[in-house]
């Protein structure tokens, strides 16, 4: 077959989404009981039953659960007898997203079940993500988490980029959501700082959590749902490993994947970005290019509920569930993974003109 008589890339999109509330602590319930009534509830939106799922794709964390190999026991709730085809990412769900997509792209598949979920609550989170970093030259020194996002903020504020009272209104904004899956919302006091000049405002909560997606091509699509949200570009980044050859203020890797992604070829009304620090939505905004006129997580984003490796799949589903709704026609999401945005993942999603 010559290469003009080859099949166009097969349309892929968003139809159902699905996601826990974000709890402090889930210690009464299994991971797999915190995940098992949101996959049922994704499947309830489009009526598939698991023998229907063309591949299943999953993201998580063993070093979260204290075990390896223990997404095996959340593919026992799935449920994988008679076999299924099945792959796993040891990353946030967003990139078993990525997965899933180059799956349906192949026409292997015609549906994917996409799901992460992460319970941080039975650890130190800030100790645990240490183990994110370079062996030799970075973890011997035990930053954490909050420390290394503070180096990021204070870089912002040396550079004129932003300023305490800035952080603290993206703060607040973002907790000013509905969302009824949200672990902080409404007025959260800005705080006492956690870590110079990050405050406990302008730092996620610790929550545990699910989410899952269900993706289908062409018009399998349109049989499931109403008006899906159709993958126009997706792309994914990563900056330098060492934190000391980067520039902290800004974020090549996000740019390039939105540019990638076909971010910058229209506007965008909607943007979900994975930026678990307030200083963190500068960056990205910077990077992105996302003006005063595009709203802003109005879902509350991780700020509001930080559920590990569900947050940033949950950012593709939330910005897919407004195209489903009407309340988007173009929308960004963005997931990030390891310290001061070192990954980053952009996704253009559209729905059918109206």
């Amino acid at each position: 077959m010559t290469s003009e008589a080859a099949p166009g890339p097969r349309d892929i999109a968003v139809v159902a989404f699905a996601q826990s509330d974000t709890l402090r602590t889930t210690s009464d319930v299994s991971e797999v009981e915190m995940l098992m009534p949101v996959l049922h509830d994704v499947r309830a939106q489009t009526g598939l039953k698991t023998a229907d799922i063309g591949f299943t794709c999953s993201g998580s964390c063993d070093y979260l659960a204290g075990r390896a190999f223990s997404f095996t026991l959340a593919l026992d709730g799935v449920g994988a007898w008679p076999p299924i085809s099945e792959s796993h990412v040891e990353m946030d769900g967003a990139w078993a997203l990525y997965e899933a997509w180059t799956k349906l792209l192949s026409g292997d598949a015609d549906t994917a079940l996409v799901y992460s979920y992460g319970k941080s609550s039975p650890g130190s989170l800030r100790d645990v993500l240490t183990r994110q970093l370079d062996p030799y030259y970075v973890a011997p020194l035990w930053p954490d988490s909050v420390a290394l996002a503070a180096l990021q903020a204070q870089a912002l504020i040396d550079a004129g980029d932003t300023d305490e009272p800035e952080l603290a209104a993206i703060g607040a904004r973002s907790r000013a959501t509905d969302n009824p899956h949200a672990q902080l919302k409404g007025p959260v006091p800005h705080g006492d700082y956690l870590v110079r000049p990050l405050r406990t405002g302008d730092c996620p909560p610790i929550g545990d959590g699910a989410a899952a997606v269900i993706l289908a091509a062409g018009e399998r699509a349109r049989q499931l749902c109403a008006r899906p949200a159709w993958i126009r570009g997706i792309d994914h980044r990563i900056e330098a490993h060492s934190l000391g050859v980067r520039d902290l203020t800004d974020s090549p890797s996000a740019r390039l994947a939105a540019e990638k992604a076909g971010a910058f070829e229209r506007p965008v009304d909607t943007a979900e970005l994975h930026a678990p620090f307030t200083s963190q939505e500068v960056v990205l905004r910077k990077a992105l290019r996302l003006g005063d006129e595009v709203l802003v997580n109005p879902s509350g984003g991780a700020l509001a509920a930080n559920p590990m490796m569900a947050a940033g799949l949950a950012r593709i589903g939330e910005a897919a569930a407004r195209i489903h709704r009407g309340e988007s026609d173009r929308a960004l999401a963005h997931a990030t993974s390891g310290p001061c945005l070192q990954q980053n993942l952009v996704a253009v999603l559209e729905g059918d003109p109206r």
